[in-house]
C-alpha cells in the first residue's frame, strides 16, 4: 500500500471541494439549508488531512520496526519516528529532493526506499559514504583500510520466531563519531555468498567466501544492519541511491511489549 500516495489523494480530492465549496457554491447556497454531505465532510476533514500530510512530507515520519536486522538497537515491535529534513526537503510521493541540507554520514541509522522494491521501506546503518572503501572480512569491518574497533560487552539473547531463542555476541562498534552495539553469532559465517545478487555498481565490489571489498560509487551508500548476521543489508543487494533516502531515525516513540523502550533515543 502506498500511504503517501493515498493520503495525497484524499488531499487533493478534500481541498478541491473546499476550494469549490469557498469560491463558488456557498454564495449560490440557501443560507437556510444544511449543507449536503459531500460537502460537509470533505471541508471537515481537509484541515486535518492538511496537517497529516505536511508532517508526514516534510518533518517527522513514523515507522514500524518488523524484523530483527537491527536488534540491539531496534527490536521488533519498535514504532520510531523519522527525520525528514534532515538530508533535505522532498517532494513527497516522488521523493524527489528540491532543497539541499546535509548527507548521510557513517553511523547514522537511515531509513530508505528498499532498491529491488521501492515500495518497500527499509531501515539499516550506514557504515559507508560516496568514495569509502568497505570491506568485511572474517566479521572485521574496514572502512578506508582502517579497522573500526570493537569491544566485547557480554552475551546477547533474544526470540527469533519460529527458531526461538537465539545467542549472540554483542559488540560495541566504532563507527564515526559515536558508537553502537551490534551483534554477532560466531555460528554463522559473516557473509552467505550465494545469497549476493547481481546490482548496480557491482563491479565496484570483489567478493570471496569469507568477505568482500567495494568501493561506494558516487550519490550511492553502504549500509548494515546491527544484528550482522541475521541482515539483508548491502553485503547482498548493493547499495543505497541518494533518491532512495526518507531520512533519519532518531527516537522509539511506541512499544507495546516493552514501555521502558518508549523515548529512547536510537544512536
Amino acid at each position: 500500500m502506498n500511504f503517501p500516495l493515498i493520503l495525497f489523494s484524499l488531499l487533493v480530492i478534500t481541498g478541491a471541494v473546499w476550494v469549490l465549496d469557498y469560491f463558488i457554491l456557498r454564495h449560490k447556497r440557501d443560507p437556510d439549508k444544511e449543507e449536503p454531505w459531500w460537502i460537509e465532510y470533505p471541508k471537515s476533514f481537509f484541515p486535518i488531512i492538511l496537517i497529516v500530510f505536511c508532517l508526514r512530507s516534510f518533518i517527522i515520519e513514523p515507522f514500524k520496526i518488523p524484523s530483527g536486522s537491527m536488534i540491539p538497537t531496534l527490536v521488533v515491535g519498535d514504532f520510531i519516528l523519522v527525520n525528514k529534513y534532515t538530508y533535505g526537503i522532498r517532494l513527497p510521493v516522488i521523493n524527489k529532493k528540491i532543497i539541499d541540507m546535509n548527507n548521510p554520514k557513517a553511523g547514522d541509522v537511515l531509513v530508505f526506499r528498499y532498491p529491488e522494491d521501492p515500495a518497500v521501506d527499509y531501515i539499516k546503518r550506514v557504515v559507508g559514504v560516496p568514495g569509502d572503501v568497505i570491506t568485511y572480512h572474517n566479521k572485521q569491518l574496514f572502512v578506508n583500510d582502517k579497522i573500526v574497533r570493537q569491544e566485547y560487552e557480554g552475551d546477547y539473547k533474544y526470540v527469533e520466531p519460529g527458531l526461538g531463542y537465539i545467542y549472540s555476541e554483542k559488540y560495541a562498534e566504532y563507527l564515526g563519531e559515536t558508537n553502537h552495539s551490534i551483534l554477532m553469532n560466531q555460528e554463522i559465517n559473516g557473509l552467505q555468498y550465494s545469497s549476493v545478487r547481481v546490482f548496480p555498481f557491482r563491479e565496484n565490489c570483489q567478493y570471496s567466501r569469507t568477505g568482500f571489498t567495494c568501493t561506494v560509487p558516487p550519490d550511492n551508500y553502504f549500509t548494515l544492519g546491527d544484528n550482522r548476521d541475521s541482515s539483508s543489508d548491502s553485503r547482498y543487494w548493493g547499495f543505497v541511491p541518494e533518491e532512495n533516502i526518507v531520512g533519519k531515525a532518531f527516537m522509539i516513540w511506541w512499544n507495546f511489549g516493552d514501555f521502558d523502550r518508549i523515548g529512547m533515543r536510537i544512536q
